[in-house]
């Protein structure tokens, strides 16, 4: 049976510490506290006289004062474990935690889920290839010894670096080990605790190389536990559910967001605000209960990433570089239906192309589920076609033997229309304008993966709003570009009307346009 000692290392409101670890151990478990040496020894003496007689707490040996992206962090870590080792024999697992941190499942989940397969639960991915760092310095973390931070010292920080760059003071990193990199917040086994901590005794040029490593908690534990345990035997993501914001801070949750919490396939969460008290006692409350149901819809990274890319004033949308390749070839026409129902735009494509012999295809750029010919393997995946859209059509001019075509695009994509609006060959835009109702924005919210079956009424009376309003600004900065050859589908025209707009877009007769416009099931779902 799996019993957890928890890694706490906190430095900071002693009240709500308190309240952290008592809340750890009434399900049985052990807390080992590391309480950070910068705050005040009254702080310390508060936490450490409310956990007096507490069998199943323990505190670190030594307070360090421990510093953003030092080994302080590491170091203070290895000494909270080694009083978690010994204080708490029969631990089977070590979950490291931070003040901030709360349980979005039960107890009886958690230790259920830990007793279901022997692994350690850490992210590592290759240092150099697995594309974790996205901002700041990288090589540079490892070939050069840091001795500052760069918080407290920014400019002797990277003059270090730059004078280690002139004199040609690179370092190796040793020789059998794989740099990995991912997320601090880990659960390792006790064995594989036991087997870092003895190489750490044995292996002193590692502890040396890491010392003096840039943010080592993000390297440290994760190089040495791939090194020490089979990779079969490896988890590779943290159980603890962080996000970061595009300036690189981590996300903070609300009393609001209990239910979101709930739905996401991780045992806890970070960051908890410090003012989100309801929250933490409604999650203090759920970790003694005996529920093990819970619902996991799993959308969260996906909707932050929805909300924040909307922006302070309602929008923000990142620069697309697009790689640019020769033209379609004049004399050739595209046709672009732009829709954000996809089942709308891809039935008219398939309505125009049975009535016109105009070849069609749907959201090939957008869309995995494309049927296309052999074009010699630039087909094969949404990456290739994104990435040489033009060769990709092109080809399929060349294969088809034609020279008029209609793909669908989505009106988000606007770098992509623009870049096909810009080409040589003519381009047309039929831009198609239909009513969302509730059920309509629930499925493009599931869609884009910001929801799911299980995603609660309240979650989704939040988001759907906002997925409206951005739905709009998307059909509104498409009007803005001003693209010559606009067209617009209304569902909110008559037949008659659209049948206009389809015919000056085919440029075919208004009876075949008709025939098109009066589908009952035009505009449907």
């Amino acid at each position: 049976m799996a019993t957890i000692a928890y890694i706490l290392l906190c430095h900071k409101d002693p009240d709500a510490v308190i309240a952290q670890v008592q809340g750890l151990i009434s399900a049985g478990d052990c807390v080992a506290i590391h309480f950070d040496g910068n705050a005040s020894a009254e702080d310390f003496g508060r936490v450490r006289e409310a956990m007096a007689g507490e069998v199943n707490v323990t505190f670190a040996r030594r307070r360090l004062k421990c510093g953003w992206g030092d080994w302080s962090l590491v170091s203070a870590t290895m000494e909270t474990l080694e009083a978690a080792l010994e204080s708490f024999p029969h631990a089977t697992h070590f979950y490291l935690l931070s003040g901030d941190c709360a349980p979005i499942k039960s107890a009886r989940y958690i230790h259920a889920f830990l007793e279901s397969e022997d692994a350690d639960y850490i992210e590592s991915v290759d240092f150099h290839t697995g594309g974790w760092i996205k901002t700041g310095i990288k090589e540079e973390r490892l070939i050069y010894r840091h001795y500052l931070n760069e918080r407290r010292h920014k400019w002797l920080f990277y003059q270090m670096i730059d004078w280690q760059r002139r004199l040609g003071l690179v370092r190796k990193v040793p020789v059998d080990l794989q740099v990995m990199i991912g997320s601090q917040w880990w659960c390792l086994r006790r064995t594989t605790v036991e087997a870092v901590l003895a190489m750490v005794q044995k292996r002193r040029d590692v502890v040396r190389f890491f010392s003096t490593t840039w943010i080592p908690d993000e390297v440290f534990f994760q190089t040495l536990v791939r090194h020490l345990v089979p990779e079969g035997e490896i988890k590779s993501r943290p159980l603890t559910f962080l996000m970061f914001t595009d300036y690189g801070l981590p996300v903070t949750f609300y009393n609001d967001q209990y239910d979101l919490l709930l739905g996401q396939d991780y045992l806890f969460a970070r960051k908890i605000s410090p003012e989100a008290s309801d929250l933490k006692r409604r999650l203090a409350a759920l970790y003694t209960t005996e529920r093990t149901d819970f619902a996991i819809s799993a959308e969260g990274r996906s909707l932050f990433d929805f909300l924040t890319g909307r922006g302070r004033i309602g929008h923000r949308f990142a620069p697309r570089f697009w790689e640019n390749e020769a033209s379609l070839g004049r004399g050739r026409e595209l046709l672009i239906v732009v829709s954000k129902k996809w089942d709308v735009a891809t039935r008219l494509v398939e309505d125009i192309e049975a009535r016109t012999g105009i070849r069609g295809f749907g959201y090939l750029f957008h869309s995995d589920d494309i049927s296309l010919p052999d074009l010699g393997g630039i087909q094969s995946s949404l990456f290739k076609r994104a990435r040489h859209r033009r060769a990709t059509l092109r080809m399929l001019y060349d294969y088809y033997k034609t020279d008029r075509m209609m793909i669908c695009l989505d009106p988000g994509d606007l770098d992509l229309i623009r870049d096909f609006c810009s080409d040589r060959a003519a381009t047309a835009l039929l831009v198609v304008d239909c009513d969302f109702d509730e059920a309509g924005l629930t499925r493009e919210a599931k869609r884009r993966g910001m929801a799911s079956e299980l995603t609660t009424a309240q979650t989704l009376a939040e988001v759907l709003p906002a997925l409206r309003d951005s739905i709009a600004m998307e059909h509104d900065r498409i009007r803005d570009e001003g693209f010559a050859n606009q067209h617009r589908l209304r569902q909110s025209a008559s037949v008659e009307q659209n049948a206009k707009v389809l015919a000056r877009f085919l440029a075919v007769s208004e009876g075949v346009a008709h025939e098109l416009a009066e589908k009952d099931d035009l505009f449907s779902d």
